[in-house]
C-alpha cells in the first residue's frame, strides 16, 4: 500500500432527524477520504471548534498511524482529556479507520482483529411513558424477535418538572406489570438517565420483586464511583453504565471493582474505536459484556457494529429506529448506504471501511439548528435537576 498523507480535516455539523449531528471528513493526498462522528449531542459548536483546533496537527501526517495519532491528540496539548476533546478524537479516530479500511480494501472490523460473529444483536426501546401501550409495544417487539427491550421510566419525556419519588413509585408498578405480561424469557431494563440519588435508586429497586429487571441503566451520575459502590450494597439489580465515559480511565473503577455488569460506552465519546477496543479487552478479563450507547447517526451505528463484530464480549447494540420508535437518525436522504436492521440485529458488512456512503451536498444543505436540544428540567421546588 503506497503511503499517503492527510490533506484536509473538515468538521461538518448538520441537522438530521430531530437533532444536530457533528461529523468530520478527512481527505488524504491520494484522494481517499473517511467519515467519523462525534457524540456529545447539543455541544456541536464546541466539537467543531475542537476539530478545527486539531486540524493543523493532522495535516501532512500518515493516516495509517492511528494509534500514534490518538496519543498525539490526547496527550500533546497538556490539559488532556474531557468529553469535548475525546468526542472530537472519536470522530477523527473513526474517520481514520474508515480511510485505512478503504485503502486496504477491507471492512473496519478486520483492522480490529477480524470478524467474531455473523451479526450484531440489538436492543430496542419502547420510547413512551409507562402505560399499557408501552407493554403492547414490547409485545410487538417480542413478536418480531427482539429479546432485549428497554422500557422508560415515568416522567422520562417531561420537558419541565421531574419529581423522582412519584416517578419511581409509578415506574416500579409498571415494571412489575410488564414482567408479568411479557414473561421471564425476555431481557428487560429501564434507563433512569442519571436522574436519581443513591437513596432514590435504591428505593426504586426495592419496590420490585427480584428478577423484575435484568438491568438498570444509569440510575445515578457516574462521576463518583463510590456512590455506585454504596448503591450496589443496597440492590442486586445489574447495572448498565458508561455512556458518559470519556476514556479508559473513566471506565477503570467500574471494571476493576465490579460496579457495572454491562458497559454502555459510546464509541463517539470514549475516544473512538482505538479506545473502545482497549476497554473491551479490559472488560473481557472481568467477564463483562459491552452494550454500547448508540443514539446518534449511521456513522456511530456503523462504527459500533464493526466493534461488535470484532470483540468477544458483546451483548446488544442500542437501536433507535425500530418498529416502535423512529428517531429519524438513519436518514437515507443523507446516508444512502448504511447499516440495516435484519429483524432484531445488524448484519456485519463486508464493504471496505465503515461501509457507509454520505451525501455530502445534502449535509451541507441542512445546517445545524441553534436550538436547545434537551429539556432543562427542574424539581417542584424550582431547583435544577438532570435531564
Amino acid at each position: 500500500m503506497k503511503q499517503t498523507r492527510i490533506a484536509t480535516v473538515e468538521p461538518i455539523a448538520a441537522y438530521v432527524g430531530r437533532r444536530n449531528l457533528c461529523l468530520v471528513k478527512i481527505t488524504c493526498e491520494d484522494g481517499t477520504f473517511g467519515w467519523g462522528e462525534a457524540g456529545l449531542t447539543g455541544r456541536d459548536k464546541a466539537i467543531v471548534g475542537m476539530i478545527e483546533h486539531f486540524a493543523p496537527l493532522l495535516i501532512g501526517v500518515n493516516p495509517d498511524a492511528i494509534g500514534r495519532i490518538w496519543q498525539m491528540l490526547f496527550r500533546s496539548q497538556y490539559f488532556e482529556g474531557g468529553r469535548v476533546i475525546t468526542a472530537a478524537i472519536s470522530a477523527i479516530d473513526i474517520a481514520l479507520h474508515d480511510i485505512k479500511g478503504k485503502r486496504l480494501g477491507v471492512p473496519v472490523f478486520d483492522l480490529l482483529g477480524g470478524q467474531q460473529r455473523t451479526h450484531v444483536p440489538a436492543f430496542a426501546s419502547t420510547a413512551r411513558e409507562p402505560d399499557q401501550q408501552m407493554i403492547e409495544d414490547a409485545k410487538t417487539l417480542l413478536g418480531l424477535g427482539w429479546d432485549c427491550i428497554r422500557l422508560s421510566p415515568s416522567q422520562h419525556y417531561t420537558d419541565e418538572v421531574f419529581d423522582p419519588r412519584t416517578s419511581i413509585a409509578e415506574t416500579a408498578r409498571w415494571m412489575i406489570r410488564a414482567r408479568e405480561e411479557l414473561g421471564s424469557d425476555v431481557v428487560l431494563g429501564v434507563d433512569y438517565h442519571h436522574r436519581l440519588s443513591v437513596a432514590e435508586a435504591a428505593s426504586f429497586c426495592q419496590k420490585m420483586p427480584p428478577a423484575t429487571l435484568d438491568f438498570l441503566e444509569e440510575p445515578i451520575r457516574a462521576q463518583t464511583p463510590a456512590a455506585y459502590s454504596e448503591l450496589r450494597r443496597m440492590t442486586d439489580v445489574p447495572f448498565a453504565i458508561g455512556e458518559e465515559f470519556a476514556s479508559k480511565w473513566d471506565a477503570l473503577p467500574y471494571i476493576e471493582t465490579g460496579l457495572t455488569q454491562f458497559l454502555r460506552i459510546d464509541v463517539c465519546v470514549v475516544g473512538g474505536l482505538t479506545e473502545a477496543v482497549k476497554i473491551a479487552g479490559w472488560a473481557e478479563a472481568h467477564y463483562l459484556d459491552l452494550m454500547p450507547h448508540n443514539p446518534l447517526g449511521p456513522l456511530c451505528t456503523a462504527a459500533s457494529v464493526h466493534l461488535g463484530a470484532a470483540i468477544a464480549n458483546f451483548a446488544w447494540l442500542e437501536c433507535r429506529d425500530t418498529p416502535v420508535e423512529q428517531c429519524g437518525f438513519d436518514a437515507p436522504e443523507f446516508f444512502p448506504v448504511s447499516m440495516k436492521l435484519e429483524g432484531a440485529r445488524y448484519a456485519v458488512p463486508d464493504r471496505p471501511g465503515l461501509g457507509v456512503e454520505v451525501d455530502e451536498a445534502a449535509l451541507r444543505a441542512s445546517p445545524p439548528k441553534d436550538v436547545q436540544s434537551t429539556p432543562l428540567l427542574r424539581r417542584h421546588d424550582g431547583s435544577v435537576t438532570n435531564w
